[in-house]
């Protein structure tokens, strides 16, 4: 396969004319050793290239089956290509393998359901940017974010005290609306630690004021810490840097350990979650995470199934659900999202396919994050997710994930589909019975 698409990005070309064939040789072979390299080997070996697992792919779907875009090619272009030249490539093939495992790939993992042999593409590019990170040949704007996280503990650059000042800011705002509301800060005890990734007090606040808003009226038990590792989102995840993520995860825990709090509830976010239940507790040494951790999907299904929010009256305009790849096929939290989604509205339309085998949003895994230079990679590598959200005919999707709002969105306006994104927070917000302000 000639690989003819290469995209200029100053991180890729910085990283790739540092290399040496010694460093490269070198580096492939400690990530490749023990069972890493193992579980590498076995998956190439046993790969039929029988070919089921190209139509489980957006991109290869969207480029009118280019077989260089199929799981199988895509593996073939990089692990493949390694294992047949025995560690010894070039400095050209890295900055390759590069592009194709940051951003022709969103780890999404429906080619996994396809494939006879259970196969887990997602995992094998994960190990190639693995490699990547480890030889410094990343895309800048991911990097940059990976960066900010590790210097002040949250992806977005923000103080102790801008963090803090948000919440009171969100708190008061929401005050005007129910005088009693509050949003503890550092409450030694809660039940529920709430836990946000850094873009809701940048860009996102509102999501803040109605999960407190939802909260209040619950009667939930709640707390938002007030010191670092407040932020559970995670490029370093992303970026194969899994020292960071699991520092990052770490003291992720260790907030709410400190705090004492039961449970953390996670917003509606999908990379985060992954990275709390299923990654950096891994990485740090936990077979489980130490704190019981709930992603909002599943803490507002409880709050509405039990009566503690009350929906009076349903949103009556056609509305699909997105399924976000970490909740849906990472986590199994496709009936808690179809239950939530048909207690808040009264004419539910599924996209096709649906749940497991629903469409990535191409966001996420970490590619929106790339940045501006691979926009157009995702927009020409989702065609097919925007005539899947066309064929619905409806004009409003639900998408409880950041990532997938960002891609939808992104989507939405390159493709002209004239429709509106909402988070579950919005509707449940928008729908709820309020209390009367006196």
């Amino acid at each position: 396969m000639t690989f003819d698409r290469k995209i200029e990005d100053v991180g890729l070309q910085r990283g790739a004319s540092r290399l040496t064939p010694e460093r490269i040789e070198n580096t492939i072979r400690s990530v490749l050793k023990g069972d890493t390299g193992a579980k590498l080997k076995v998956y190439a070996e046993t790969c039929m290239r029988c070919g089921l697992c190209s139509e489980a792919c957006h991109y290869y779907m969207s480029h009118d089956g280019d077989p260089s875009y199929s799981p199988a090619g895509k593996v073939h272009q990089t692990l493949g290509e390694i294992l047949r030249k025995n560690c010894k490539v070039d400095a050209d093939f890295v900055y390759q393998m590069a592009q194709i495992a940051y951003t022709e790939c969103n780890l999404c993992r429906r080619c996994m359901h396809f494939c006879p042999l259970g196969i887990d593409t997602g995992y094998i590019m994960s190990m190639m940017r693995r490699i990547c990170h480890k030889l410094g040949v990343t895309p800048q704007y991911i990097q940059d974010t990976a960066h900010s996280h590790s210097a002040t503990m949250n992806q977005m650059w923000l103080k102790d005290d801008e963090w803090i000042d948000t919440l009171q800011w969100q708190e008061d705002e929401a005050r005007d609306e129910m005088p009693d509301l509050r949003i503890p800060i550092h409450k030694e005890g809660a039940e529920v630690y709430y836990s946000v990734i850094a873009p809701e007090p940048k860009f996102r606040t509102q999501l803040i004021y109605q999960a407190a808003y939802i909260f209040n009226v619950a009667g939930v038990d709640f707390t938002m810490p007030a010191d670092p590792g407040w932020d559970n989102s995670d490029m370093c995840m992303f970026t194969g840097d899994f020292e960071m993520m699991g520092r990052l995860k770490k003291r992720h825990f260790e907030s709410a350990l400190d705090l004492k709090c039961k449970k953390i509830v996670m917003g509606e976010c999908g990379h985060a979650f992954r990275s709390i239940y299923d990654m950096g507790n891994r990485w740090v040494g936990w077979d489980m995470y130490p704190v019981e951790v709930v992603h909002s999907v599943e803490f507002f299904w409880e709050l509405v199934s039990s009566g503690k929010i009350k929906i009076p009256e349903k949103f009556k305009e056609p509305i699909t659900v997105h399924d976000p790849c970490n909740i849906i096929r990472g986590r199994g939290l496709m009936e808690q999202s179809r239950n939530l989604a048909h207690a808040l509205c009264e004419n539910v339309v599924e996209m096709t396919p649906n749940k497991e085998h629903n469409y990535c949003c191409a966001a996420g895994g970490g590619v929106i994050n790339c940045g501006p230079p691979f926009k157009n990679v995702r927009m020409h590598g989702n065609k097919i997710k925007a005539e899947q959200l066309k064929a619905t005919g409806v004009k409003t999707i639900l998408a409880p994930c950041h990532n997938c709002h960002g891609g939808l969105e992104d989507l939405n306006h390159f493709y002209k589909l004239g429709m509106d994104i909402k988070f579950f927070g919005d509707l449940i917000y928008e729908l709820m019975e309020k209390p009367e302000v006196e």
